[in-house]
């Protein structure tokens, strides 16, 4: 099987197909933010460009010198050099676990969707740290706990950064997205929800951003209104908008579906709920890895993302939320870290993002998601996010030639998910076979059970691409799935 030139990516054998009509970068989305203007710490904070934290991994975007590439945290050469052009082999080379093998064959990754894979800057931040910085951050008296919190404080303004977002205090870190969503249902949800008060969900959203707001509906006797899809998977924006009333608090939907890869108009969207003066939660888990995001241009009250989405570790992820909605948010979670003074006559909470962060925060994985971060930005992402296009387009085109296999959902803005069915083969079956060949994909209902029974099925096998993932192991998919068919 032949494969394009993707953007320099060198093509094998002759014959290589057409890409004409590839979609997949959101028409909506937003320019990067300007990495020449960072968004300052927070005045109580030290700046780590300043004051140094002397192990390796705990540089912001932009410090030191450029081209550093202290354990892939400083400014790299890729930035230095602000490269044009990307191919994914650039991003191969910094991934060890790419190079491994899976029953005798070397890894196909593709269940990005579920978790992608780590840069050695990544791992080799987190190692530094463990190695030679550990420490607990905040009123520490000592050299490492003042280099951990700076190094935890910069992951912040990093995020902040990296979002678009006006100021560090407008992040609060948490374990991820469902526990954001979490707080937001909790803090805000409970002060703000009452009896005949709606929350619009669409069809297309995770269990992660269903769940929660079910939880606190029925605690505030709101209710949650679901809103249909089309055929092709996008958001019926015409029923959308038929849902939105003075009723409306809340709508959440995410920027880009972990199951249809649909990309919502989600700017629009949120402009129109704001007529209702409702508010929007954003969730941006399958949206931060592939393309920019700028939560000021979307206007969004709250967004939230998963680290480990973003080629960062497990356990970290943030909350953003605009800096008027975050200081009338109460704590959801009491202890240590998140108060200024405790007596038994009375506690006096810390300002946020603090008196959100109760108890000892995911230090190392800040660092990492730090890391994570800048190892991303490096790249050209408008390339990266052209690359994803065609290599999305590409995968439709050659899938298609595979005997009974569907592909659900056909939204024209979208990410490089493909979840599909096979005639006479279960989706469980499907991942197993292709495991054997060293192919990872995922099975099930991932999370996202009325997306599914919008196409009638209750699981289905998905392929989820990122940026590191090449023609070369689309076509491995194909011939794979191939011989499943013809075996019977």
């Amino acid at each position: 099987m032949t494969t394009p030139d993707l953007l320099g990516y060198p093509s094998t054998g002759s014959g290589a197909r057409s890409l004409t009509g590839a979609t997949g970068v959101p028409t909506t989305a937003a320019p990067a933010p300007d990495t020449g203007s960072p968004v300052p710490p927070p005045a109580s904070t030290p700046s780590p460009e300043t004051t140094g934290a002397s192990w390796p991994g705990a540089t912001p975007p932009g410090a030191g010198s450029p081209g550093a590439t202290s354990l892939g945290v400083g400014m790299t050469g890729r930035q230095a050099s602000q490269q044009p052009s990307f191919s994914p082999e650039l991003a191969r080379r910094d991934v060890p676990i790419l190079h491994r093998t899976v029953n005798g064959k070397p890894l196909v990754w593709l269940d990005n969707g579920a978790t992608t894979q780590k840069p050695r800057q990544v791992i080799e931040a987190v190692s530094g740290f463990y190695g030679a910085g550990n420490s607990n951050i905040h009123r520490g008296a000592h050299a490492m706990a003042r280099e951990a919190t700076e190094a935890y404080e910069g992951g912040r303004t990093a995020v902040a950064q990296f979002l678009g977002a006006g100021s560090p205090d407008e992040i609060v870190f948490t374990r991820g997205t469902t526990e954001a969503i979490n707080l937001v249902a909790q803090s805000w949800g409970r002060a703000n929800l009452g009896p005949g008060d709606d929350i619009l969900v669409p069809v297309l959203e995770h269990h992660s951003n269903i769940v929660p707001w079910q939880m606190v509906a029925k605690e505030t006797r709101a209710r949650v209104v679901p809103v249909p899809l089309r055929p092709d998977g996008q958001i019926d924006l015409d029923a959308y908008a038929d849902r939105l009333s003075m009723r409306t608090r809340l709508v959440a939907l995410s920027q880009a579906s972990n199951v249809l890869g649909t990309v919502p108009p989600v700017r629009e969207m949120t402009a129109l709920a704001h007529r209702y003066r409702a508010k929007v939660l954003v969730d941006g888990a399958q949206a931060v890895a592939h393309f920019p995001v700028d939560v000021q241009d979307l206007d969004a009250d709250f967004y939230v993302f998963s680290g480990h989405k973003l080629f960062a570790p497990t356990g970290i992820g943030a909350l953003y939320a605009k800096p008027e909605i975050l200081e009338a948010m109460a704590p959801w979670q009491g202890g240590g870290n998140m108060i200024e003074s405790v007596s038994f006559d009375r506690t006096d909470f810390a300002p946020v993002p603090h008196r959100l962060e109760a108890g000892t925060g995911h230090i190392a994985g800040v660092v990492g998601l730090l890391a994570a971060v800048n190892w991303l930005t490096g790249f050209d992402r408008p390339a990266v996010a052209a690359y994803e296009t065609e290599l999305l387009g590409y995968a439709q085109q050659v899938m298609a030639t595979v005997p009974g296999l569907e592909l659900l959902g056909s939204a024209p803005d979208r990410i490089a998910v493909l979840t599909f069915t096979l005639a006479g083969h279960a989706p469980a079956r499907i991942a197993d076979w292709l495991d054997r060949d060293g192919i990872a994909v995922r099975a099930g209902h991932h999370c996202a059970q009325p997306a599914l029974a919008h196409y009638g099925v209750q699981s289905a096998a998905r392929a989820s691409l990122a940026l590191y993932n090449t023609p070369e192991e689309v076509d491995q998919l194909v011939e794979s799935l191939q011989r499943l068919q013809k075996s019977g």
